[in-house]
């Protein structure tokens, strides 16, 4: 029958086979678990930063490993993300716009892992405060 593959993926025993040794892998290592307990850490690190470095840095936020970093503007968002870069860390603007940064990282990441990143944005963050002794706070509209 030709139309028998009109559905991309249904019946697809490989696909099949790839989905449930995806939700086996997500009980079997508590990635819910990982993520709650590592996104916490990790938001306590980023607003320890926030409170040092409050004029650039407006607002650490996120739940699980889903996590944002508010600046003050754009340029200054821009400048962190472009510093993490050259350092190795890739991070995302939100849309088309870099006053707000996401942090995503794998749900299994390593706690070494997340110290190595927390001490990568703060050489980052004191690299941008220092080339901006001035600096204008965008309004949200």
């Amino acid at each position: 029958n030709p139309f028998i593959h009109t559905s991309t993926f249904g019946g697809n025993p490989l696909a099949c086979a790839a989905g449930i040794a995806a939700i086996n892998v997500t009980l079997e290592e508590d990635l819910p678990g990982q993520a709650d307990r590592k996104g916490k850490y990790f938001l306590g690190q980023l607003i320890a930063l926030k409170l040092r470095f409050d004029r650039i840095l407006k607002d650490a936020r996120g739940k699980g490993l889903l996590l944002g970093l508010e600046f003050a503007n754009t340029d200054i968002g821009y400048q962190v993300v472009s510093a993490l870069f050259r350092r190795g860390v890739l991070v995302a603007g939100t849309l088309t716009n870099s006053k707000v940064v996401r942090i995503e990282p794998a749900l299994n990441i390593p706690d070494a892992l997340i110290d190595e990143v927390v001490d990568i944005l703060e050489a980052a963050l004191q690299e941008v405060d220092a080339a901006n002794p001035t600096v204008k706070i965008e309004e949200d509209d």
